[in-house]
């Protein structure tokens, strides 16, 4: 394939040519004064990319695709979706567009996507542009997400775009190039059954099977055995999430991949003080996406999967039914174990603690925190130093002294690992007014405290002197976060 002068990228066509029911070619809008705001060069090279051409004019030509690759088919990807309960047939990429496929550091393809980048047949109304803010907040969130360990798709650039967009006031315009290991999602599956054609819906999960769940394809009923990995995938996710607080914000089934990857980082926010009660989303007015909530509407939508997939499963319904019930009935006690390993890794504990023991004393701890409300990041890095023996960083943190200091006791006679805590509780997370203050800045012209944020939270377990203001909590009182559409 030859590619445009100036552009070394070579992009595939795997999903527009596998799928091309769900793919609508589209491009870009054009660029006004495109200004590189921001350039992920460690993804960047993990990729093969350049990261002094993805400065260029080309370059930033890509990453805005107003510059596309000889051979390249931009498309708009169709999908489906329940949102916040409500089905909706024909959602799709209303403000993005897959720009084509690239080579991972593992030799799978991974998707290069934009977002923001105009309006498109599924843009409902809207424009289909993106502010600086919500774009950056991607950014920095996903960063801080893949520097935990929690599977992400990632941001490789934000673009300004010189043109203004409308939202609560008129705001400076922006593109977000991101990765991901593909954007196959729940939505996707119900857009492909929507249609009736089996066909379709067949190729739409081989097309998953290939790409993230290869060892489905040898299973005897592949297709069970896809739906199945994927519930393992999205328990082990959610679990991931919960133990460091955050909140998602918008679980509608258009924001489930078929990875297990965390996609859409709109409304989403880290939590505080400890309450299963909390969210943040301005748009979730009944919290249906609360903190407590995330893993019931990760079984939710997992669920309406299994509709999608049905035909798949078997040929008799009753049969697929029964089979989707049994598999689905699986995602608890694999979440339930996965948040449990997760604990047992936070709190230190040793390998052949009695599982249940184990429960009551994390059980005891989060009662402790809610009623306290104590910040669920600080009391976990905290109880590093009370494993060592200096129990106050801890004590400092509740009013219930003595409630902390009978669990402390019950605790540390078990010997934790303090220097495994350490290797899994983080001292920084993307606070949430130091976000607001990072966006803010960009906003107003200056991406000075984004990329400072960035490089804070991209070693998050590694405390350093001079950055206290990172790791303390905010100074509380109501906080909301918005989509950005």
């Amino acid at each position: 394939m030859t590619v445009t002068p100036g552009v070394s990228v070579v992009l595939g066509t795997r999903f527009a040519t596998a799928l091309p029911e769900m793919a609508v070619p589209w491009q870009a809008v054009e660029t006004p004064a495109p200004r590189l705001l921001v350039l992920n060069e460690p993804l960047a090279a993990e990729l093969g990319l350049d990261p002094e051409e993805l400065r260029g004019p080309a370059g930033v030509g890509l990453l805005t695709g107003t510059v596309v690759p000889e051979g390249a088919r931009p498309v708009a990807q169709a999908y489906a979706g329940h949102q916040f309960g409500y089905y909706n047939p024909r959602l799709g990429d209303g403000r993005a567009l897959l720009l084509g496929e690239l080579p991972g550091a593992d030799g799978r393809p991974v998707d290069l996507h934009l977002k923001g980048s105009g309006a498109t047949p599924f843009s409902r109304g809207g424009d289909g542009l993106a502010a600086v803010g919500p774009m950056l907040r991607e950014y920095v969130v996903s960063e801080a997400m893949h520097a935990l360990g929690i599977p992400t798709t990632r941001s490789l650039a934000v673009v300004a775009t010189g043109r203004p967009v409308r939202r609560e006031t008129l705001l400076p315009g922006a593109v977000l190039a991101r990765v991901a290991a593909s954007h196959l999602r729940v939505g996707s599956a119900q857009y492909a059954r929507a249609t009736g054609d089996d066909d379709l819906l067949r190729r739409l999960a081989d097309e998953a099977i290939d790409r993230h769940h290869p060892a489905s394809a040898d299973a005897g009923n592949r297709y069970l055995a896809l739906y199945e990995a994927v519930v393992a995938a999205q328990a082990d996710l959610v679990a991931r999430w919960m133990l460091v607080g955050f909140v998602h914000g918008v679980m509608n089934t258009d924001n489930v991949t078929l990875s297990g990857e965390t996609i859409d980082y709109g409304p989403c926010a880290f939590m505080e003080g400890y309450d299963p009660d909390t969210w943040f989303s301005s748009v979730d007015e009944g919290g249906r996406y609360r903190y407590g909530n995330q893993p019931l509407a990760a079984e939710w939508d997992l669920a309406r999967l299994a509709e999608a997939l049905l035909p798949l499963f078997a040929d008799e319904q009753e049969q697929a039914v029964a089979l989707a019930v049994e598999a689905l009935g699986r995602f608890r006690p694999r979440y339930e174990a996965a948040l449990l390993a997760g604990w047992r890794a936070k709190l230190g504990l040793p390998a052949g603690l009695d599982d249940e023991v184990a429960r009551v004393l994390v059980d005891d701890w989060l009662a402790l925190l809610q009623a306290n409300r104590v910040d669920l990041t600080s009391s976990a890095r905290a109880l590093s130093a009370a494993a060592r023996g200096d129990a106050e960083p801890v004590r400092e943190l509740v009013l219930d002294l003595a409630g902390i200091d009978a669990w402390l006791e019950r605790w540390r006679a078990l010997a934790p690992d303090a220097d495994a805590m350490d290797r899994v509780n983080p001292v920084y997370v993307p606070r949430n007014h130091l976000v607001e203050e990072a966006l803010a800045a960009a906003t107003a012209g200056d991406t000075g405290p984004v990329e400072r944020l960035v490089e804070v939270v991209r070693r998050p377990f590694d405390e350093r002197p001079g950055l206290e203001r990172y790791a303390a909590p905010g100074p509380g009182g109501p906080f909301v976060t918005f989509c950005g559409t």
